[in-house]
């Protein structure tokens, strides 16, 4: 304690010289849960945020198999952990490859793998190789089996229990469940047999097996499969394959938008906005939505399981890399959660055959659509549908349109209402038909 010249007493705070030590410590370490490599191009597997998470529940968290480093060794994980060495002995077997090659082969990759998380992992090399390895081998192997390249051993559960395999094509597009790509393409290469087609690459591999949850035309995975851009993972891949390459290759540029929302269906149809599904709703992704003469286009999305854990998935990685800058999935997400307030405008979309519901009730894919759109970051100015949303804007502003499309709407919507309004229209030309006859008679007797 101290005394000025004042008199006034001013005290000493010091820090016990324990304490002070455990803060220099902590000033010396680099962050672990959100690494300085996080915010790099290369970091592209990252941990979900919680907002995120509690806003969607569980729709990050794998189900049945863990991928990667940040679901390892959790014990509700074990039962798929032990297949993963039997198909790493079926490959090894089919293959003759000695198991110390394929970590060889993986070895010199391990620090770029790191990097690709956005936390420090906290496995030795030699356990990180292993797990790449293991990983990897395990979800390759799978692809050629589905995909009928190899057989299935006898008594396989993981295809003979028919509840098993669409656990795998969703934990397999789940963001804190992902191996780098280019690991995957290194152990396919390496294990693939001299005899086996060589137009057959892993991202077609990929897209076939994912396709037997997302049923798209064959065309658009032969499309996939020749991209040059090499994915991050394939939650990535799988993405990237709904974006149109017209969009890809398009500049994008700011377009300042007077609102960033659009209102729900049913005020849309009340000012005279119809939305249709378009005329090549099968082979179009559900991205490419239009706006021309008072009509939206959207192609058509079916929602279940799968597509409701993908969408979740694909927005969180756009929320979370920093290589996103054009957010695809995270606006589409967004539109769908302005245009639906209610299970009745679930209705309608479904009526007008934009969404076809597997997922449950109305009011579920409603609610489902409303928590997406939570605690989003999306720059609408800069979005692939800004100039929509300021079509749709300016079209629903236009009085003229509000007016005409509430008549319409009022007294033409459904056959009763239109019977009603002629009833009324009848009796009222009648009635002006019957004072007509009345006065006429009057004056002329």
């Amino acid at each position: 304690m101290k005394t000025n010249e004042n008199n006034h007493v001013i005290d000493i705070w010091k820090l016990d010289k324990e304490r002070l030590a455990s803060m220099q410590l902590k000033i010396s370490q680099n962050p672990k849960l959100l690494s300085k490599s996080a915010g790099k191009r290369s970091c592209s597997i990252l941990r979900v945020p919680q907002s995120l998470i509690e806003a969607n529940g569980k729709a990050y968290q794998p189900r049945i198999v863990s991928i990667g480093p940040y679901h390892r060794g959790q014990p509700r994980l074990n039962m798929t952990e032990e297949h993963k060495y039997s198909y790493l002995n079926s490959l090894l077997t089919r293959t003759q490859l000695p198991l110390q090659e394929i970590l060889n082969a993986v070895a010199p990759l391990e620090n770029k793998a790191r990097e690709c998380y956005s936390e420090v992992i906290q496995l030795d090399s030699q356990e990180f190789v292993e797990m790449m390895v293991l990983d990897g081998c395990f979800i390759i192997e799978l692809f050629r089996k589905v995909s009928r390249c190899v057989p299935f051993e006898d008594g396989d559960p993981l295809v003979h229990m028919e509840w098993i395999l669409p656990y795998f094509y969703r934990d397999f597009l789940k963001l804190e469940n992902q191996i780098p790509f280019f690991v995957l393409e290194r152990l396919f290469e390496i294990s693939k047999p001299s005899r086996e087609n060589s137009t057959f690459t892993l991202s077609s591999l990929a897209m076939e097996f994912f396709n037997n949850s997302l049923q798209r035309p064959e065309e658009v995975i032969a499309t996939v499969s020749k991209q040059n851009e090499v994915p991050k993972h394939l939650l990535d891949l799988v993405r990237s394959s709904f974006i149109p390459v017209s969009e890809k290759e398009k500049e994008h540029k700011r377009i300042k938008t007077p609102t960033h929302v659009i209102h729900c269906v049913s005020k849309l149809r009340h000012a005279g906005i119809t939305i249709n599904p378009g005329k090549n709703s099968e082979r179009e992704s559900f991205l490419q939505v239009k706006f021309k003469h008072g009509v939206i286009e959207m192609p058509t999305i079916t929602m279940d399981d799968f597509m409701s854990s993908f969408l979740l998935n694909c927005v969180a990685f756009e929320q979370c890399y920093s290589g996103c800058s054009m957010k695809y999935f995270t606006t589409y997400v967004t539109l769908l959660d302005c245009l639906i307030n209610t299970y009745r405008d679930v209705e309608y979309l479904c009526e007008r055959n934009i969404i076809e519901n597997h997922f449950g009730a109305e009011g579920e894919v409603a609610h489902f659509f409303n928590n997406a759109g939570k605690d989003v970051v999306v720059d609408l100015d800069l979005s692939y549908l800004s100039g929509l949303f300021n079509e749709v804007h300016h079209y629903y502003g236009n009085s003229w349109h509000v007016t005409w499309a509430s008549f319409k709407y009022t007294y033409f919507d459904t056959p009763w209402s239109f019977i009603s309004a002629f009833a009324a229209l009848v009796l009222l030309i009648l009635t002006v038909a019957q004072t007509y006859f009345a006065a006429y008679q009057y004056f002329h007797n």
